[in-house]
């Protein structure tokens, strides 16, 4: 459809409200009477049209950066208009963040590559003197789903950032085919676009650039090493304040001490011991923000350092960091004999090359959990009321963290669901149980939803009333193992280690 006709029709849409068609000034006091279905109905058109709108800003900003090239010098057109970079005179037209401004021209001009510049407006009045695009470039998925309106320009710059570029060295095959693995990658990252936040999405994205170059993980998991910092300073009111740059497995670490201190107050599991509720009780309770009792905490591991047991300052639940790696452990390595592959943090799926993995396993060794060609683990059944912690392992292997559509909480902040009730005859079996997170795991049992799996197939989220169900999927960044399965004729079993 006509760009602009899209955004006319979606105009027309909202005009069909009478509480949206009026005055500026008197719009809250109406829309506030707007029924439930028509407050979700008219976002989902205003939605659709601002990201229409976005398209279009996207495209011109692209324009404007291709005509203030720096070649272009002060006959640029930013440099005419007095700014030194398109993005600068972006940022003064929208009013938006320098962020916002500079991601604009990132996919305008992504849009527009390949296409020449019109040397000026009477040229570009004429159809017939529209270039051709070149040869298809990897992105070009994101390219064709932005303009027909299956990413937003912000998940598109997201995936084209996370992803980043391909280096390839060699033959001319070799090219084709990482480029080949890239687009395959783009055209994954669309579909699982939908319903994902944009920050998922780009954390997505750069877990599978590594997946695909192992090498170039070891190599930015070096350079962020190198990058890591304290910084302290004391401000004009006598105020101490301090910066820290983590390296990778450090800031995992100090995320799984803060996860395990306060995961209480951030919703995590509620089927715990008596005395361990009565402790969640009392941080529940406690009057300081979570950001002081982090802060708290973090200053009585500095204080208390190697002369304090671990229980003295955690409690019950202490932290740790689990890494997956869903491969051979013995190789293939490097000359330096590193592990030339990549392992996720159990929480979050974040990817850590082969040499972090090669010390996790020589630390603390590993558990090993077999799985079938589609990441079903292998039956773990127990007749006990809820789920073994080793059988929970396997369910955060094969779950990845809550499997509700939408929700992005780890599994370490997940309980597991039996989708057939205990009291009705359901078995504590791995096949017939799922990672819910707390909040989730209480709508299911507080307003009539429900979870089905026909055998082995995908669990169904059911919601109340008989609507349509949605099909849930894996949100472990280690799904690519099984994710589409191997052919039917394959009957090699997989292996999950766990370290």
């Amino acid at each position: 459809m006509n760009i602009l006709s899209s955004l006319r029709d979606r105009v027309a849409r909202l005009a069909a409200w009478d509480e949206l068609d009026v005055e500026v000034s008197a719009l809250p006091s109406h829309a506030v009477r707007l029924s439930d279905v028509s407050v979700l109905d008219a976002l989902a058109d205003v939605t659709a049209l601002a990201n229409d709108a976005a398209r279009l800003q996207a495209v011109l900003a692209g324009v404007a950066a291709q005509r203030s090239r720096r070649e272009d010098g002060a006959g640029g057109l930013a440099a005419g208009q007095g700014f030194a970079t398109p993005a600068s005179l972006i940022q003064s037209i929208t009013g938006g963040t320098k962020a916002d401004a500079s991601r604009q021209v990132r996919v305008g001009v992504a849009l527009l590559e390949g296409i020449e510049r019109v040397p000026d407006s009477t040229d570009g009045d004429d159809p017939a003197a529209a270039p051709a695009l070149p040869s298809t470039p990897w992105h070009e998925p994101l390219r064709v789903a932005l303009l027909d309106g299956r990413l937003t320009s912000v998940q598109s710059d997201a995936i084209r950032v996370g992803l980043g570029e391909p280096v390839v060295a060699g033959r001319s095959a070799a090219r084709s085919a990482v480029n080949e693995a890239w687009t395959l990658a783009a055209e994954g990252l669309i579909i699982e676009a939908t319903g994902m936040p944009v920050e998922e999405l780009g954390k997505r994205a750069r877990i599978i650039r590594d997946l695909l170059d192992p090498t170039g993980a070891e190599e930015r998991f070096a350079r962020r090493y190198e990058n890591r910092a304290y910084r302290a300073w004391i401000d004009a009111d006598g105020q101490r304040h301090a910066r820290i740059t983590y390296d990778d497995e450090m800031g995992l670490w100090v995320d799984a001490i803060l996860d395990a201190a306060l995961r209480p107050r951030r919703g995590g599991p509620r089927f715990v011991t008596a005395g361990e509720r009565e402790s969640a009780a009392h941080l529940r309770d406690d009057p300081r923000t979570n950001e002081q009792l982090a802060y708290d905490l973090l200053m009585d591991l500095v204080r208390a350092g190697s002369l304090a047991t671990a229980s003295d300052v955690f409690g019950t639940r202490q932290p740790g960091v689990r890494l997956v790696m869903v491969n051979d452990i013995a190789g293939p390595r490097d000359a330096f004999g590193r592990l030339i592959d990549t392992g996720h943090a159990e929480n979050g799926g974040d990817a850590l090359p082969g040499s972090v993995i090669d010390r996790a396993i020589c630390v603390t060794g590993t558990v090993t959990i077999t799985t079938d060609r589609h990441g079903n683990p292998l039956d773990l059944g127990r007749t006990h009321r809820t789920y073994t912690a080793r059988q929970t392992l396997a369910l955060a292997a094969r779950d990845g963290g809550c499997m509700w559509t939408g929700c992005t909480r780890p599994a370490s902040y997940c309980e597991a669901h039996h989708i057939d009730p205990y009291s009705e005859g359901g078995r504590t079996d791995i096949d017939r149980g799922i990672l819910l997170c707390r909040h989730h795991h209480m709508t299911l049992h507080n307003h009539g939803w429900k979870i089905s799996r026909d055998g082995r197939a995908d669990f169904l989220l059911h919601p109340p009333g008989g609507a349509t169900p949605v099909t849930l999927t894996s949100k472990a960044a280690w799904k690519w193992a099984w994710d589409p399965p191997p052919p039917p004729e394959c009957t090699t079993w997989r292996t999950v280690t766990s370290a």
